[in-house]
């Protein structure tokens, strides 16, 4: 699906216009409102489905994930009340009686743990939430956690479980993606049809309700495609927030998203999801007197996933074709100053798991001409490169519609790929539609450029494995969206998850970040530095540099003169 980005102007009116008459606040007044501006609308707000940086940017306010890892980069309890350690007991090594090894970990909910109804969160919320992840058609983006890692749940009592590990399991600590859902609530729903609960739940259908949601806020009301409101949550356990409520004004044109900045219509462009690094830098040139605008690079990398089902560009030899025809230093210099360097492979030199020793692909159009000659792919007398049957090739990049810098990178791209005679046609998408439908369900005609934000040294398992590619049959699981199937990767990967010692987990990093150099599943762009702008009143925020947001302590923010 191609649509039009609205006119930055077009887009600024109707946004306006929609938010005056709802009644929403145009900016923070009074200091009890912080208006937060996104660049994406979620395709759902259930926490599993779909994942989506924006939506985990507004669950993170709403919610709290079992574990995670801060802004240290360190893995800390947030529902829970302490990790699970060998060291102590609370985790021990378990055989059970047809050999095999495991570990069982036991995990406390944090006392006075509730919904937004006030209803406590208990260990039967966790039984339900395992209940739903292994039904074959939840649509889960990490069903490999339920349907394989996870043997089993043992509640121990209304507060403390034990997760059963299926192997002896290296990070047996942290169980980041089990994201509990209220069983009193989602239970009826999951019941009635658990082949379309992904469709009925009431994340999706009806998700003002308070008790979705445990975190310092509580959504209250939503727009789709224009906003969310959360009001503080009178159940909350933790530190009372310093704002009464939250507005998330949804903005996909970038040049909107500054305009409303700057007119005071929203407080707070977060670096996740907000401006891009070009459009950061020239605002902080020209109004760095009224905003603070804090730069980090952390794990967020810009790349091209490949549809290796298509007949062209599963040939590797058009792969590296593409990449090789790219002056991605040179777009890296002259549209983001340097700041975003260079990837040649999907995980950052700041990962303590990065390999420097992969294949690389420097600028060199004669190569890249060479290999599409080797593919069958020749010139016509046009110029442009024609299918082997001699028919026209025209290939298909989709990617996020009214992100300025996105779509100024992929005309760049699509002439240098037209300089070695590949015909490459734009096709902005609304992220929620780019996101939910057309990566989700593997509809891209032939490339997809957008960003993957991950945390340090997480196994790719969910982008990599082949099991992990999604369909109709799995219920569009899993984020191998390229369809990528590699045994060896698979191998690695599943070795990775139990072995634990430094140098032989290390030998299967580096084996992983080379192959996937060798496979090009998807095309490395840059290495994304983001750009946090806030009013200069906010105090608080520390970027985290990977997945797991800043917004996760969003208790700790706080107005200062």
């Amino acid at each position: 699906m191609t649509t039009r980005a609205l006119p930055a102007r077009a887009a600024i009116a109707c946004a306006v216009g929609v938010w005056l008459a709802l009644g929403l606040p145009a900016g923070n007044a009074d200091a009890r409102d912080l208006v937060i501006g996104l660049n994406q609308y979620p395709s759902t707000l259930h926490p599993s489905i779909d994942p989506m940086a924006t939506k985990s940017y507004i669950l993170a306010t709403t919610r709290r994930p079992f574990t995670t890892h801060d802004a240290d980069w360190t893995k800390v309890c947030l529902l829970c009340t302490t990790l699970p350690d060998l060291a102590d007991g609370t985790a021990v090594r378990e055989t059970r009686p047809d050999g095999s090894t495991g570990i069982a970990a036991t995990f406390e909910i944090r006392p006075g743990a509730r919904w937004g109804d006030g209803t406590p969160i208990t260990t039967d919320d966790v039984l339900f939430t395992l209940r739903v992840g292994r039904h074959p058609r939840n649509g889960f983006a990490n069903q490999q956690l339920y349907t394989k890692d996870i043997r089993t749940i043992r509640a121990l009592d209304d507060r403390r479980f034990v997760v059963h590990w299926d192997r002896y399991f290296c990070d047996y600590q942290v169980i980041h993606d089990l994201q509990v859902l209220p069983a009193h609530l989602e239970g009826p729903v999951f019941d009635a049809d658990p082949d379309d609960y992904r469709n009925a739940s009431l994340y999706q259908t009806a998700s003002t309700i308070p008790g979705l949601y445990f975190g310092p806020y509580r959504i209250s009301r939503v727009e789709p495609g224009a906003f969310v409101v959360a009001d503080r949550n009178p159940h909350w356990f933790g530190t009372r927030p310093a704002f009464d409520r939250l507005v998330f004004r949804v903005i996909e044109n970038s040049a909107a998203l500054e305009a409303n900045l700057l007119s005071g219509d929203i407080d707070y462009i977060p670096g996740e999801v907000g401006l891009p690094l070009d459009q950061a830098l020239a605002l902080e040139r020209r109004h760095g007197n009224r905003f603070r605008v804090v730069f980090t690079s952390g794990l967020f990398y810009e790349h091209i996933d490949v549809n290796l089902d298509h007949p062209v560009v599963s040939d590797l030899r058009v792969r590296r074709a593409l990449i090789h025809a790219i002056d991605r230093a040179t777009i890296s210099e002259r549209l983001f100053a340097g700041h975003q360097p260079v990837a040649h492979g999907t995980i950052s030199p700041l990962d303590p798991v990065y390999e420097p020793e992969i294949r690389r692909y420097p600028y060199d159009p004669a190569a890249a001409a060479a290999l599409l000659d080797q593919a069958g792919l020749a010139r016509g007398a046009d110029g442009l490169r024609r299918r082997p049957d001699g028919t026209p090739l025209v290939l298909t990049l989709a990617t996020t519609g009214g992100n300025r810098s996105r779509e100024l990178v992929a005309q760049v791209l699509q002439a240098h790929w037209r300089a070695v005679g590949l015909e490459v046609r734009i096709a902005p998408e609304p992220p929620r539609i780019l996101f939910g439908q057309s990566l989700r369900e593997r509809r891209f005609d032939s490339l997809a450029m957008y960003a993957w934000l991950t945390s340090p040294a997480n196994v790719p398992r969910t982008t990599l494995h082949s099991t992990m590619i999604p369909s109709e049959a799995n219920g569009y699981a899993g984020q191998n969206h390229p369809g990528l199937r590699d045994d060896r990767i698979d191998e690695a990967l599943d070795r990775l998850e139990v072995t634990c010692e430094a140098a032989p987990r290390q030998a299967l990093w580096s084996l992983v970040q080379r192959r996937y150099a060798e496979l090009l599943p998807a095309l490395p762009l840059f290495l994304r530095a983001d750009a946090y702008v806030m009013p200069r009143w906010l105090a608080g925020v520390r970027p985290t540099g990977h997945q797991y947001s800043s917004a996760l302590w969003i208790e700790t923010w706080r107005v200062e003169e």
